[in-house]
Formats: structure tokens, C-alpha cells, sequence
């Protein structure tokens, strides 16, 4: 039975709200559901609903971001049962001779290797070492996981493999490698500096002590042929990206060679496959094809398109905005045909990247990262509360978003 049409927009509508409001609280109270299975029921109901067809729903589920993503996945899996990380991690750490320095030495690694890898692996591996290396020199770890979190958001504008919402830029766009990080370091690597000056400046008196000798109470194990084999498919995967190789099958490329293999069981790296992740992306791409079917998006492109410069000023308060009201993927995603549609779409698709991501550095609940951090320094007996990062995150995100839109307004 077919519903009358303007029952089934009403509908189609409520669904895409309460969808979006679900993925921006992550469940909904009273049920077991987290954002890959709120995303998948609503993109159930809309089909039924009768915004999309289930062919519609099927074409609306980009395959390039998702081969990209699992690809990412599994090369992150390899260097991190290699000990990779955490080699670099402890290796870098025992170079730090003074808070400051310490505190200069997490944002610079944890930004780095974020634009090279997933920023949620770098803080996930990251954070307990930061706990551990702080609480063994004496030092308070709070200003340490604020700027390891913000570090990692930052970090991943860089590149279009840094996060997930970049890789769906980059897919949508068509921009290259290169030329995504010639506009986006920059402000990466501002923006880097501005988490240390803040984080140095409001935690000053306790950054007073001229010394520190960092040695980690336990050894880093490593698995040598994996650590070579994966450090290898990743300078493949910057060298195939380098040359302009499409950036789902430069990912999938590596992330093959190192699915060859005597060592390791199949098992244990899709045991570190975030698949609920992969689930989420396919819900999420059918709702947010949906939302064309209720208008939302021209009011959108007619309140940015009405912004001065050209649409950067606009798309960078309505992206960290909607960033912080429903999550920062679902935001690219439902703002992709609004920036396709403006006088300058490849400023349009930089600006978007950089505004999704500074922006998840505004508050605790701005991005995975930040969760990742405060969840697992909560399990190492150290409380990061809301409060205490929002006085950092406000005028983090303020003055690197600010940076970031006069940066791409100039170039």
C-alpha cells in the first residue's frame, strides 16, 4: 500500500531527524543501539517510506569509501600488531626532556602520523602510553591527552586518508593526494601550533619543571617481519598516492600485499576491522540520499551561497556547526551536493574537510577521537572530564578555524 505523497514526506522527514538525532547522541534511550544500527533501521524506514527506491538506496552507497575505509583498516591492523606505533610512540617520548617538550613531542607525533593513518588508531594506541609516561615522571596527564586528541583531529585534515570524513571528501571530490595536502597542511601545521601555545599557556605553572627522563616500565613488543612487511605497504601506498594512482585502489593495493601472508591468521587482522564503522557509512550514505528528497539541501546551498567569499566564510560556520550537532560524517554527507554545487566546488570541498574536522575538536563529544581518549584514560584511572577539555577545545577550534577559512579565502 503506497502512502499519500505529502504522509510520506512528513515521514521521510521525521526518519532523517530522528536518524540524525540518534547518530549525534549515539542510542536512543530505552533500546540497545548504537550509530551503525540507528543508521541502518533508518535507512530501512525510508526505503519504506518511499523516499528511495531500494535501487536508489543500493546506487546512494558510495563503494569507493568503503573499500577505501576497510583498506585503511587493515593497513592500520598490520603496523599495529607489529608494534609500529607504539614503537614510535615510546621512541619519540624518551626523546622529551621538559614538559614542554614533552608536550611538544605529542602534538607534533600525534598530528603526523594522524594525516598518515586513521586518527581513532593513534589516539586508541597512543593514549594509554601518555598516561603511563606522565604518571611515571610525575607529571599531570590531562594537558597531555587534551592535546593528543586535539592533535589527532588536526593532524588528519592534512591528508585525505587522515579520517573518515576526509576519505569521503576525497572519493566525492576527485581531488588528488598531493593537492589535498598542499592546501591542507598548512593549517594543519598551524594548526598544531596553536594546540601547544594553548595548551602550554593555560597549563603553565604546571609545565614549570625543567626536566624529565622518560623510561617506559615495560618493553614494547614487536614483531619484526611484520613491522618491515607493513612499514613497506605503507611507503608503497604514500608512493602509489604520490603518483596519482586512484586512492581506493592505491589503499586496496596495500592493504592486499600484507593479506599475504604465512604469519598471520586472516582472523586476527579482521578482528581489528571496524566493521560496525563500515555499516554505519552504508545506513548513513541512504539517509543522507534522502535528505535531497525533502529540500533540504537547496535551503542549505542558498544560506551558504549568500555567505561572503564566495562560500567560505558560510561553509565554514554551517559545517562546525552541524559537525557538533550530528557528528562530522553525517555532516559531509548530507553537505556533498550542496558543495558539488558551488561557483568554486574544489574550495568548497577543502573548506568542508578543514571546517568537519577542526570543528570535532570543540567540545568532548566533537569526534571519536576525543571519546577514544577520555575512554580509554578513564580505564587507566585518569579522568578527563567535559569541563576540563571544552576550556581547552573552545579556543583551539575558535582560532584554527578562523586560520583555516582566511587560509583557503587567500590561496
Amino acid at each position: 500500500m503506497k502512502l499519500p505523497d505529502s504522509l510520506a514526506s512528513t515521514g521521510s522527514l521525521l526518519v532523517i531527524l530522528l536518524t540524525l538525532a540518534g547518530v549525534a547522541i549515539g542510542r536512543y534511550p530505552g533500546v540497545r543501539m548504537n550509530r551503525a544500527t540507528i543508521a541502518v533501521v533508518g535507512a530501512t524506514a525510508l526505503v519504506a517510506l518511499g523516499a528511495l527506491s531500494l535501487e536508489e538506496a543500493f546506487d546512494a552507497i558510495d563503494l569507493n569509501t568503503l573499500v577505501l575505509l576497510f583498506a585503511m583498516m587493515v593497513i592500520n591492523a598490520n603496523l599495529r600488531l607489529a608494534g609500529f606505533f607504539e614503537l614510535i610512540a615510546a621512541r619519540l617520548a624518551g626523546a622529551a626532556l621538559s614538559p614542554r617538550q614533552l608536550l611538544a613531542v605529542t602534538v607534533l607525533s600525534a598530528g603526523t602520523l594522524s594525516a598518515l593513518f586513521l586518527n581513532d588508531t593513534i589516539v586508541l594506541v597512543f593514549t594509554p602510553l601518555i598516561v603511563e609516561v606522565a604518571t611515571a615522571v610525575g607529571l599531570n596527564p590531562i594537558p597531555y591527552l587534551i592535546a593528543l586528541a586535539t592533535a589527532a583531529n588536526i593532524g588528519s585534515s592534512a591528508t585525505i586518508i587522515g579520517n573518515p570524513q576526509n576519505m569521503l571528501i576525497g572519493v566525492s571530490s576527485g581531488i588528488s593526494f598531493t593537492r589535498f595536502f598542499a592546501y591542507l597542511s598548512p593549517v594543519a601545521l598551524v594548526g598544531c601550533v596553536v594546540i601547544w601555545a594553548v595548551i602550554a599557556f593555560m597549563y603553565r605553572a604546571e609545565l614549570q619543571r625543567h626536566e624529565v627522563h622518560v623510561h617506559l616500565g615495560r618493553r614494547i613488543r614487536i614483531f619484526k617481519p611484520l613491522l618491515l612487511k607493513s612499514s613497506v605497504a605503507s611507503i608503497l601506498l604514500l608512493g602509489a598516492l604520490i603518483a596519482g594512482v586512484a586512492v581506493p585502489l592505491a589503499a586496496l593495493g596495500a592493504a592486499s600485499i600484507l593479506l599475504i601472508t604465512r604469519r598471520l591468521k586472516p582472523e586476527r587482522v579482521f578482528r581489528e576491522i571496524d566493521w560496525s564503522l563500515l555499516v554505519f557509512f552504508s545506513g548513513l550514505f541512504v539517509v543522507t540520499a534522502a535528505v535531497e528528497t525533502v529540500g533540504l539541501n537547496g535551503r542549505l546551498l542558498d544560506f551558504i551561497e549568500s555567505s561572503a567569499d564566495r562560500g567560505v566564510v558560510g561553509l565554514t560556520v554551517i559545517s562546525a556547526v552541524l559537525s557538533n550537532l550530528i557528528s562530522n560524517v553525517p555532516a559531509v554527507m548530507i553537505l556533498r551536493s550542496v558543495v558539488s554545487n558551488l561557483a568554486d566546488p574544489e574550495r568548497g570541498w577543502l573548506t568542508l574537510a578543514m571546517a568537519t574536522t577542526l570543528a570535532g575538536n570543540l567540545t568532548l563529544l566533537g569526534s571519536v577521537a576525543n571519546l577514544i581518549v577520555a575512554e580509554v584514560a578513564r580505564r587507566h584511572h585518569v579522568r578527563l572530564s567535559f569541563w576540563e577539555y571544552l576550556r581547552a577545545g573552545v579556543p583551539i577550534t575558535i582560532l584554527t578555524l578562523i586560520f583555516g577559512a582566511l587560509w583557503l579565502i587567500v590561496v
